[in-house]
Parts: structure tokens; sequence; C-alpha cells
């Protein structure tokens, strides 16, 4: 299911940002946003706090040691995890709450599948790269609080806080659709020529099937 968005997808060429360590591995869907939130509508005005909500959050609300309510990190808007990001149910809504928050890209060594498609959907870039490189640039970002990553969807290359070059694979449609922020609708419009010639031809064609009673 895709979920109906407020607004048009933003391209995604080149980014740079506050980046956040999420020392979890296997981060999977119901920690990204509790089962519970699943039926609030994305116009909520908690939403963004659904993120990662049990980790972030006492039951009284009021929050707990965790890294994203720290300032300068609560400003990040790259997320740098650990293995097996995102596994679990298939909840778009776990693309829909990074993208309420602001998040734009998530590096890590592996993503639940689905949720990698979810991501891409949404407009956020999932990187893939070694586990050994994730857990290096990690440790730069917790012992430089702040520190910014800048990505290039481009040249497919990451730049570390100690500007160290990675590069990352990606599909070349998942690309294309990122590059032009294009949405399951703005795809389909990408063929908008073709669509009115063939309803044209077809009603031509089969111009008494108008006529029928």
């Amino acid at each position: 299911m895709t979920l109906p968005r407020e607004e048009k997808l933003s391209p995604f060429t080149t980014f740079s940002a506050i980046a956040v360590p999420i020392d979890i591995a296997n981060c999977d869907t119901d920690q990204i946003i509790p089962a519970r939130f699943l039926r609030r509508p994305g116009t909520d005005p908690a939403y963004k706090d659904f993120l990662l909500h049990d980790l972030r959050f006492n039951e009284d609300g009021s929050e707990k040691d965790f890294v994203f309510n720290k300032e300068p990190f609560r400003q990040g808007r790259i997320f740098v995890t650990d293995v097996n990001w995102g596994c679990g149910s298939s909840r778009e809504n776990a693309a829909h709450v990074l993208d309420k928050n602001g998040i734009r890209c998530v590096i890590a060594p592996s993503f639940g599948d689905i949720h990698y498609t979810n991501c891409v959907k949404n407009g956020i870039l999932p990187i893939r790269l070694s586990s050994e490189d994730c857990e290096t640039i990690r440790r730069q970002l917790r012992d430089n609080p702040g520190a910014e990553i800048a990505v290039d969807l481009e040249t497919q290359s990451v730049s570390s806080p100690d500007q160290t070059r990675y590069s990352f694979e990606i599909n070349s449609f998942d690309k294309h659709r990122l590059m032009k922020g294009l949405d399951e609708i703005g795809l389909t419009m990408e063929y908008a020529r073709e669509i009115s010639e063939f309803a044209e031809t077809y009603r031509k064609r089969f111009y008494w099937a108008e006529h029928r009673a």
C-alpha cells in the first residue's frame, strides 16, 4: 500500500546534513514505528514523535537517554545504522515516519527488502555500505556530535566526517525516481503523452463502444 502524501517528493541529487549514529542491529519496523500508531493519520501533529518511539520515550512521555533525543543529533537528517535496518513487517509507515522527521538518507550494511523499497518510494535514499564502514562512520559521529555527512546520488558517493569517500551501488530505476522526485503517480505521468495517444487511438478504433446502451 502506498500512503497518501500531502506534497510532492523533492528530487534527491546532493544532500549534506548532521548524521545520527543508530547502534542497533536488526532494528525492525515495529521499533521504527510501533504498531499501535499505524492507524494515526500522517497529519497528526504528534506523528514525528512516533519515530523510534519506545526507544525514545518513557510511558509518561518523558525522554529517555537516546541519541536522537540529544542535541545536536536531534537536528540530524541522515541515519547511519547497524545491520538489517527495517527488517520485520512490510509497513510503509516506517518510511513515512522517517520522512516526517526530514530523514532523507539511511546508511546501513543491509536493509529489510520491503523497507528499502518503501524508502525509495518516499524519497528517502537507502545506502548500503559494509559493516566495517558503517561502524567507522558511526564512531566518527559519536566522537564528533554534529558532524555532517555529504551524499551525492549522481556520483553514488558518501563523504564521511573525516572526508573519506565511499562508493555505493543503487539500481538505475531507483536512482532515476529519486533524482527526479517521482512517486508512483509521477512515474506513471512520465508516460502521459503515450497514454493520451493510446486513449485517442482507442476511442477512434472503438468509437462504437461509446454509443452502446
